[in-house]
């Protein structure tokens, strides 16, 4: 099975699988959450390609069940290390200058999110690229209930993690799938962004309203009024 690389190669999710197997994939399950540069990291397309490698048979190192019991440990294993280090590093992580592989928006981006969703964002950042990066993180720099956490912890990593193969899985059975694999992956990377594009939408029309002044905010009967005051 071949497919169009969305990015360079050995970001490939098939080239990936391919080359390192479910180690491979288990690792990067745990890179995406755990470290706190593996933002960059596939994380749905890949998934939802491992499904389907192991139902059409290209992955065939254990059975569905396993596959997925094993990239869930590896979640919540990911995000357990996140949330240590999140402890560890404290305040200090939103003074840490931008680099190559770390940006401050990020950092941001995710908080707001956690802030605004409070305990259930670890459930929901599972399927936010970038987001579930640093949210295990914010959890911890915040000092979350360390119970409250694993519980949370637990539900996002077996949704996120058996989730989205299994529906890979269940498609790589259909014929049409098997045959359109470039297609079908391209749509998950999409559907997978758009979440941030809309939280980018909404992010953008709020700053402009707050650029805009209050001014913006008085009805038009009542402009003039004011005006002339």
């Amino acid at each position: 099975m071949t497919t169009l690389a969305l990015g360079p190669s050995w970001l490939d999710p098939d080239y990936l699988i391919t080359t390192f197997g479910l180690i491979g994939v288990l690792v990067i399950v745990f890179a995406e959450s755990g470290l706190l540069i593996g933002f960059f990291l596939p994380g749905d397309s890949l998934l939802f390609t491992t499904g389907l490698l192991v139902t059409t048979g290209t992955l065939n190192e254990l059975p569905l069940w396993a596959v997925c019991a094993l990239i869930v440990l590896a979640a919540i294993v990911g995000d357990q290390v996140g949330y240590l280090f999140g402890r560890k590093v404290g305040p200090s992580l939103f003074k840490r200058p931008d680099s190559r592989l770390f940006k401050q928006e990020n950092v941001e981006k995710a908080h707001d999110f956690f802030e605004k969703y409070g305990p259930k964002s670890l459930v929901l950042a599972r399927f936010v690229p970038i987001v579930r990066t640093f949210t295990p993180i914010i959890a911890g720099v915040s000092r979350m209930n360390y119970r409250s956490f694993i519980t949370f912890n637990v539900i996002g990593g077996t949704l996120g993690g058996a989730g989205v193969p299994l529906p890979g899985a269940g498609l790589g059975k259909i014929e049409f799938v098997r045959h359109n694999i470039e297609a079908i992956l391209i749509l998950i990377v999409l559907i997978s962004v758009v979440p941030i594009a809309i939280e980018f939408l909404r992010a953008r029309s709020k700053n402009r309203k707050a650029a805009a002044g209050p001014a913006d905010d008085v009805p038009p009967s009542q402009r003039g009024r004011h005006a002339k005051r």
